[in-house]
């Protein structure tokens, strides 16, 4: 009860006058004076930290060793201290390379106009880096913080602000990267010339999906899957769905979030797919090449495929399409006996060349 899991690995010694001393342990650990104790310690371990942070060099061989604890305290913590802790926290960005940033200097570097504090969570750096959500915001020079740590996922929960401003992670709906009236009014127009593909998608992919909607956020990426606001992330659901003690009698938690289906409407295969859709609706092609976008897009966006035998029969039809093969395994091909003979040309005297001079 003297100290807090978080800060396990500080020993020291606790020197108090106050502590009355015949009375039993049990009735000890419910002193006030040890709440009054603990704070303390809480304080000064924070006041040491931030000398430490002093020296870059010092402090990045504390922050490798102990950088899980110093999360762990903002998950651990009831509001007190969370943003002090925040404060020692550092992190990679898009735009810092090899080097880590705090989230003081994060706000430092933000663009006129930015109100919230963007942020992705990931496996790794290069996973993260790569990320389909990323390329909308790199676009217009926004930097986003990149989480490597599952417990970032946890921290996180407890973290809404730091210093005035939202954190926004970039996997969930609601991110609106359309600023001026001139991109307001593109995206509009967008969506309504897509509004009957998003129709076919969902009536293909069903209760799969939640909604399908245009997106904001992606650029060279045909779509992406994002996830609701209050819901667990792509991340989030694989960290779950890891622990060897979790309970699956409810068969899923209610954490589980509804997925989003956002599609890229100036993308060449959306926009083709849009074509094909609005000729026929009910083209099986169509509907295989939703179910293959579908899958893919998990993949991209961070999810665990539940069928992943039926993607990779999808993608063997593919191959099989790439390679003119019919199901039945041959070639469609022509074979040699198969070409029609040529044509005799007039021009020619018994099959043999003019001599030319």
């Amino acid at each position: 009860e003297l100290i807090p899991e978080w800060l396990g690995f500080i020993k020291g010694i606790v020197d108090s006058e106050d502590l009355p001393l015949n009375i039993s342990r049990e009735t000890l650990q419910q002193n006030k004076i040890l709440k009054v104790v603990r704070k303390h310690i809480v304080k000064k371990a924070i006041e040491l930290f931030n000398e430490i942070a002093e020296n870059k060099e010092d402090y990045d061989k504390f922050y490798e060793s102990f950088s899980k604890n110093l999360k762990y305290g903002i998950h651990d913590q009831d509001g007190n201290n969370k943003e002090k802790i925040a404060e020692l926290l550092r992190y990679h960005t898009t735009t810092s390379g090899s080097e880590m940033t705090s989230l003081k200097d994060y706000i430092t570097r933000m663009k006129e106009g930015q109100e919230d504090i963007y942020f992705i969570c990931g496996e790794s750096k290069k996973a993260v880096e790569s990320s389909p959500f990323l390329e909308t915001l790199k676009k217009k020079g926004l930097e986003v913080i990149l989480m490597t740590d599952p417990i970032d996922e946890y921290a996180m929960q407890q973290l809404k602000e730091f210093d005035g401003k939202k954190f926004r992670n970039i996997t969930k709906e609601g991110l609106e990267t359309a600023t001026t009236d001139e991109e307001k009014a593109k995206a509009e127009e967008l969506a309504q010339q897509t509004e009957n593909l998003c129709k076919v998608i969902k009536d293909t992919l069903g209760d799969a999906v939640e909604k399908v909607v245009t997106s904001q956020r992606i650029v060279d990426s045909p779509c992406c899957i994002v996830t609701g606001e209050y819901g667990w992330t792509a991340y989030m659901e694989r960290i779950m769905k890891a622990q060897a003690l979790r309970n699956t009698s409810m068969g899923g938690s209610f954490m589980v979030s509804k997925k989003t289906f956002e599609i890229n409407p100036e993308h060449p295969i959306i926009d083709a797919l849009r074509k094909s859709a609005d000729k026929d609706p009910n083209d099986k092609t169509v509907k295989d090449l939703v179910w293959l976008l579908w899958e893919t897009s998990l993949l991209t966006s961070g999810f665990v495929l539940e069928e992943p035998t039926a993607f990779a029969s999808r993608i063997h039809r593919m191959v099989k399409l790439g390679l003119s093969i019919t199901d039945d395994g041959n070639d469609t091909a022509l074979d040699d006996d198969d070409m029609p003979e040529l044509e005799d040309d007039t021009g020619l005297d018994g099959g043999n060349m003019e001599e030319l001079d």
